[in-house]
């Protein structure tokens, strides 16, 4: 089994290193995919960014609210940021999405830490967040992102472990972080809260695997974002529960080829709606995406 690991960037374009040597990161325990498919990067923290004297925001634990729902309060944390100016380095990751820009996410990007992350419960999740007690580094105003990846704990450092636990952090693209900070802050403390994903058009289906163990991604998914139930039917079956595989790729062993597929999500606040003959039933394993018309 081979795992790709792919190098990123801090905010001050330092390398960031696992211990062993290897440039890059892991996925948390539990959010490995099976059968051999991995994730093909993982965001990593700014090591070494501070902000200036006075800016520091502390390195015990964060308050608990907030992040829970998508109308929960504010919740306070940090945000640094990964990637270049273009939002290299952000595609892909740890919940298992593509090419950002195709499925409608863009750059408004953020890999979430451990305490956020939740074994890939909150990828599709949407977060307000704003700079906060950094007058210094803060730029007025908000951001809205949808959480797309994980930033992996570091553990061979004493300080400044952004996303080890407990701590809640977002590292975001970098066009994002400099929305609501200076470039040269690397790290600032914000607050944050979950609030609706508002997307345009359909949720979206994508195909992958083999007929003998389907993989599905959805996609493109308002209202709470984060699935947290999905199910699927053939033309000729009833409603088969699928099993999260990691992130927000959802399997079944179930044979379906030759069937029309319809799918029926549950999002993390309990809302459930059914995709009714979403493909047609020659689809193939191939990385194929149906829009399933309605969303959240």
């Amino acid at each position: 089994m081979v795992i790709w690991i792919a190098p990123m960037t801090n905010g001050h374009d330092h390398a960031s290193h696992l211990p062993g040597g290897r440039t890059g990161a892991h996925p948390a325990h539990g959010a490995h995919p099976a059968h051999g498919t991995h994730p093909s990067h993982v965001a990593h923290p700014s090591h070494g960014a501070h902000p200036s004297h006075g800016a520091h925001p502390s390195h015990g634990a964060l308050p608990s609210h907030g992040g829970q729902g998508p109308h929960s309060g504010w919740g306070h944390g940090r945000a640094t940021f990964y990637g270049d100016i273009n939002g290299g380095e952000t595609q892909q990751g740890a919940c298992g999405y593509g090419d950002l820009h195709k499925q409608g996410y863009g750059l408004e990007t953020a890999a979430l830490s451990t305490a956020l992350f939740n074994n890939g419960s909150r990828c599709g999740a949407c977060y307000e967040i704003m700079c906060e007690h950094a007058p210094q580094w803060c730029l007025p105003g908000s951001i809205k992102i949808t959480a797309t990846n994980f930033c992996p704990p570091d553990f061979t450092k004493p300080n400044d472990n952004w996303c080890n636990p407990p701590q809640k952090h977002f590292d975001l693209s970098q066009p994002m972080f400099l929305k609501i900070a200076k470039y040269k802050a690397g790290v600032v403390p914000v607050k944050f809260r979950r609030v609706p994903c508002a997307k345009i058009g359909g949720v979206k289906f994508e195909i992958k695997g083999n007929p003998h163990f389907l993989m599905i991604l959805p996609y493109n998914v308002g209202g709470a974002g984060a699935v947290r139930a999905m199910q699927i039917k053939g033309t000729r079956t009833q409603w088969i529960a699928m099993k999260k595989n990691w992130g927000q790729i959802w399997s079944t062993g179930v044979v379906l080829t030759g069937q029309c597929l319809s799918f029926r999500l549950t999002t993390s606040d309990g809302i459930t709606k059914e995709f009714i003959d979403v493909t047609p039933p020659d689809w193939k394993c191939n990385g194929q995406s149906f829009d399933g018309k309605i969303n959240f």
